[in-house]
């Protein structure tokens, strides 16, 4: 056998992860005449040791397949658990790189498959890295893949969602993936035309929501769409978030910290569940009917679209040229029309948000576009 690479996908699905696999599969073979092997399941195939290898008929028919052939989980190189244990192992995911002579690996995933892969990394394996996640929220790319596919189906989604909001003459509340960044609340809410959008990075006063929907009633418009990303917050609630994280960073005993933690997944537990709170409120102070639609998963699965296909083909290839090159422990950035590569050290622990001064914010803002807060 040939020089061989890994391929292992971590962390939520993502349209597009099949379209990676084989950009990478079939640029190896064909260019680079390597073999590839995947790990199923992630970090935790890593660790347990199967495999699958990446051939021709594998490799058939992926391009517009949704999910990853691979599967994926969210486990932890540090912390795996196993058994009734939690447990580091990455020394036994470094024994199994090795068994299988592997020039390098490929970590294709969001914000925290990046930082498991830099691990990897510091403790001597070959990683080189893609950037997915429908949230969009990976630093130092310009796009991740994934993105624009569940942008489509959550734009989509508002399209139909006008019809029987102007037929009842409802407010309807649409809740957007995202995590804790508005790239997908406020570019469907955008391309939808929704009225209201209310993403993390601007948080909301709810007496100002109501009032652009009473503003519009007074208009004449009988109905009003909002799109909310599921990771916006209320003014006060913002504002706790902030003084809890600030306690956490400044707290040096132990026992403090964990008492911040617990604080913190405490106030997680109780903003569970917000978007229906909003919906309520937004009924009650209007006096207008209030109906929550929930996208949820419906975002991440099914056909990637044509963009999706071309940018994971695109850097599937650039991967693979990384890797001949021995240029490890970086990702394959999107930059412009064309890639790059990032050192893993300059993205970990950080996270793309929509800047304040971003064209969609003020696009939004001049087209008379609630976002929760007149400030912007």
């Amino acid at each position: 056998m040939g020089k061989c690479i890994g391929i292992l996908t971590a962390g939520g699905d993502s349209p597009g992860l099949n379209a990676a696999i084989r950009a990478i599969g079939k640029s190896a073979r064909t260019a680079f005449d390597l073999q590839v092997i995947g790990f199923r399941d992630g970090f935790r195939g890593l660790m347990e040791n199967r495999t699958v290898h990446l051939e021709g008929e594998i490799l058939s028919g992926l391009l517009t397949l949704g999910g990853t052939i691979l599967g994926t989980s969210r486990d932890k190189p540090h912390k795996m658990p196993v058994g009734s244990k939690v447990q580091d192992m990455t020394e036994v995911m470094i024994d199994n790189y090795h068994r299988h002579n592997l020039e390098a690996l490929v970590c294709i995933g969001g914000g925290g498959t990046q930082k498991n892969a830099h691990r990897l990394a510091l403790a001597g394996m070959n990683v080189v890295t893609l950037p997915k996640t429908i949230d969009n929220d990976v630093a130092m790319t310009d796009i991740t893949f994934g993105f624009d596919t569940a942008l489509s189906i959550a734009t989509d989604a508002i399209d139909r969602l006008h019809s029987t909001a102007h037929s009842h003459h409802r407010i309807i509340v649409v809740e957007i993936m995202g995590h804790n960044t508005g790239w997908l609340g406020l570019g469907a809410g955008l391309a939808g035309g929704a009225d209201v959008i209310l993403i993390p990075e601007i948080s909301y006063d709810v007496h100002q929501v109501a009032d652009a929907i009473r503003r519009r009633r007074h208009r004449g418009k009988s109905f009003s769409i909002v799109a909310v990303s599921e990771g916006a917050l209320a003014q006060e609630d913002a504002k706790e978030l902030a003084e809890l994280k600030e306690k956490k960073q400044t707290a040096k005993d132990e026992k403090k910290q964990k008492k911040i933690a617990a604080a913190l997944e405490a106030f997680q537990v109780k903003h569970t569940g917000n978007t229906l709170r909003l919906s309520a409120q937004l009924e009650q102070l209007t006096g207008l009917e209030s109906r929550v639609t929930i996208l949820g998963h419906l975002q991440r699965g099914g056909t990637p679209t044509a963009a999706d296909r071309i940018l994971a083909t695109r850097l599937g290839s650039a991967c693979v040229s990384a890797i001949d090159a021995r240029e490890y422990g970086r990702m394959v950035a999107v930059k412009g029309e064309s890639t790059a590569l990032v050192d893993l050290a300059e993205v970990v622990g950080k996270r793309k948000m929509v800047p304040l001064n971003h064209p969609w914010i003020k696009a939004a803002l001049e087209t008379d576009i609630c976002l929760g807060n007149h400030a912007g």
